[in-house]
């Protein structure tokens, strides 16, 4: 096939006008029948790598894939996109699985999603010999390394199912995350032939990462969804207790939140993740159970209420957001507490339960020691984007100008005195106990706690009591942060780690040294002007946005599905007047254009007409 016929069947099905990096060679590798590896960050478009070769190659392409809300997505988007698609997963029941493999048989589709345990069954194995079986492809390609963050035991079956086969089809692997260490095994465990091994890069430009840390995160979070009120996004929390607690809050004032966690039964799950595809509710608050593979192109930002215990699953999770190419925004709420709860969870897991003492030991230490990077991140006063990227091991810029501390957030803030007061406050903690004390209970010492432990430890009579009463404590502990950063203090290891003061600090007690650190400016929040309106929410951007609501109502189908946010904000910048400008409008292909570009194009002109 010449490169004009694969353009045209990405421009006809898919409604891009160009592949986007390293899509291309990817599909010429699997056309020649090599396997491949791609590691291409989230929304960098994976799918179109298999999903163009399975449309050139003669027989069907099976796609292994984790999740049967994944497989029902991508399913739905192909069938709107005018591809013959199906799935078999464990919600068939038999009869309809029966009807899939019958017309399978007779050629009804191109493409089959297929769970993994799917693969290792007798009738499954039985149709696989008698069809023509082109391409197989692994989506989530990471959950076949036990080094990985979701490995799953079923990926173990997928090279022992290809080798069952009679004739061997190409195989392509894809993820979004993976060390040098998961790429290895990835080839290893699949049994990839010489494979092209392909990495993009890690970055996406149109997310915006940003570190807050609020003195309520709960009263910072109603103002932040409060502003975005027509947008979707996503909120992880770290324990299920805290969904419960944060949807509750979002739903008590107001939002259309709904929630998602393990502790639910499947088909409250099933529910409350239609209702946010569907936009029925605008956010999601969820642990890390919601997400992998998730389709929803228009999240517009994801909000990390608690820290995750990798950067791994922060960038994989924060990725969620701008799928379809628009800007987006990826918060994380960094609390103290939140490293404990991390370390907590790390230490008291029970994944992986058929993994050796040894090994498990071995992925705890790992695990403990990509926390600490993880905790770098909150603290941080470098680029954001550069700390994510440095640590998939890429070259980056020093300022990227898209990341909460590239955009004249910070500034530089002289704490002498502070630092003063915090370093006096250690110093007389350790005359009076040679154990020391942990962060918290110093800073609420500084603070002029009254709380029982601190009455009974007697921190009351010590002259550093209640000396910086009128600073919140967040920001105290900001700035002991900065002094463990700049080496006037440092915390001691162990299960119970205290702060101590270094050498260094003699220079700021005693010798005059100055102590500056950046933080985050204080600005005053300037009222919106009566009839101010953001330019990606014109009137004509919210026309189209209320006829791509209607259009998925009837259809029963997510409204992403018709049209992404980034596709409707170019037809509100372009105005198209013909098909052939419409057909031009990026996410546009020919079988969308068949079935809505009127409609779209008589809103269009309804608005124009108007204003």
């Amino acid at each position: 096939m010449s490169i004009i016929r694969k353009e045209q069947l990405l421009k006809q099905y898919f409604g891009h006008g160009a592949f986007r990096p390293g899509q291309e060679a990817l599909i010429d590798a699997l056309l020649d029948g090599r396997d491949v590896l791609g590691v291409m960050p989230t929304g960098a478009g994976k799918s179109v790598c298999y999903q163009i070769p399975a449309l050139m190659l003669s027989g069907i392409t099976l796609v292994i894939s984790p999740l049967i809300s994944l497989m029902k997505d991508q399913v739905a988007a192909l069938k709107q996109a005018g591809v013959a698609a199906a799935y078999i997963n464990s919600s068939l029941s038999y009869a309809q699985y029966l009807e899939v493999l019958r017309r399978a048989k007779n050629g009804a589709y191109k493409i089959i999603y297929v769970a993994p345990e799917r693969l290792s069954t007798e009738g499954f194995l039985a149709f696989a010999e008698s069809a023509e079986i082109s391409l197989l492809a692994v989506d989530e390609a990471h959950c076949v390394s036990q080094w990985g963050q979701d490995f799953r035991p079923s990926y173990l079956k997928i090279a022992e199912f290809c080798a069952a086969l009679s004739k061997r089809p190409t195989v392509g692997a894809f993820t979004a995350t993976a060390t040098d260490e998961v790429k290895r095994d990835i080839v290893k465990l699949l049994a990839l032939n010489e494979p092209l091994e392909l990495t993009t890069g890690f970055d996406r430009p149109n997310l915006c990462f940003s570190v807050e840390t609020p003195g309520s995160k709960d009263v910072w979070l109603n103002a932040f969804v409060a502003e975005r009120a027509e947008q979707s996004g996503i909120v992880y929390c770290a324990t299920r207790k805290n969904v419960e607690t944060v949807c509750e809050n979002l739903k008590s004032r107001g939002f259309a939140a709904t929630r998602y966690h393990a502790g639910l039964d499947a088909e409250e799950r099933r529910a409350n993740q239609e209702d946010f595809l569907y936009d029925r509710a605008r956010i999601m608050v969820a642990t890390n159970a919601f997400g992998m593979g998730i389709d929803k192109s228009n999240v517009s930002y994801v909000v990390h209420y608690n820290m995750p215990k990798n950067i791994e699953s922060y960038y994989q999770e924060a990725g969620r957001a701008g799928r379809d190419g628009s800007r987006a925004e990826c918060v994380l709420l960094y609390a103290a507490n939140d490293v404990r709860t991390a370390k907590y969870l790390i230490e008291n897991s029970e994944d992986n339960v058929e993994l050796t003492e040894e090994e498990r030991a071995f992925i705890r230490e790992r695990d403990l020691s990509r926390l600490v990077r993880m905790a770098g991140y909150g603290k941080t006063s470098d680029c954001l984007r550069r700390y994510i990227l440095h640590y998939f091991g890429e070259q980056a810029p020093l300022h990227c100008g898209n990341c909460g501390n590239c955009c004249g957030k910070l500034e530089e803030i002289d704490i002498t005195t502070e630092a003063q007061k915090i370093l006096s406050g250690v110093t007389r903690v350790e005359r009076r106990f040679r154990s020391g004390l942990g962060v918290t209970a110093l800073v609420r010492m500084l603070h002029g706690s009254k709380e029982q432990r601190i009455m009974a430890m007697k921190l009351n009579e010590l002259p550093t009591y209640g000396i910086m009463g009128d600073v919140d404590r967040s920001t105290i502990r900001s700035y002991i942060d900065c002094l463990i950063e700049k080496g006037y203090l440092y915390v001691t290891e162990g299960d119970y780690p205290v702060l101590r003061t270094t050498e260094q600090a003699k220079n700021v007690l005693f010798g005059g040294e100055q102590v500056v650190c950046l933080g985050k400016k204080r600005e005053k929040t300037k009222k919106k002007k009566a009839g101010t309106i953001q330019p990606a929410d014109n009137s004509l951007y919210a026309a189209l946005r209320d006829l791509r609501s209607e259009i998925a109502k009837r259809e029963s189908v997510p409204a992403y599905v018709v049209f992404t946010n980034a596709a409707l904000q170019d037809m509100a910048a372009r105005q198209p007047e013909t098909m052939t400008e419409f057909l031009d409008i990026n996410g546009v292909g020919n079988r969308r254009a068949e079935r809505y570009g009127e409609a779209f194009m008589d809103c269009i002109r309804a608005w124009k007409e108007n204003n």
